[in-house]
């Protein structure tokens, strides 16, 4: 179903990307570059999930005090 979302009238909130902030358009599949610039505007912000991303963070709420101490976070 890549590129033909508005053939089977499926509503945005189903889409993966919703509401893209440059072209205000919905896709199934984002592309890299609008992750990113996704990514540069919540940190540009100052919006939590963009400053713990800048940091390099876990960003979705998991636990941080035992976890994940490797040097080498993604």
């Amino acid at each position: 179903m890549l590129g033909g979302e508005g053939a089977y009238k499926i509503p945005d909130y189903f889409l993966n990307g919703q509401k893209d902030h440059k072209t205000g358009r919905s896709a199934q599949e984002p592309s890299i570059t609008a992750m990113r610039d996704d990514l540069e505007r919540l940190k540009k912000i100052r919006n939590h999930r963009g400053l713990r991303t800048y940091w390099g963070l876990r960003v979705r709420g998991q636990h941080t005090k035992t976890t994940g101490r490797r040097a080498g976070k993604k």
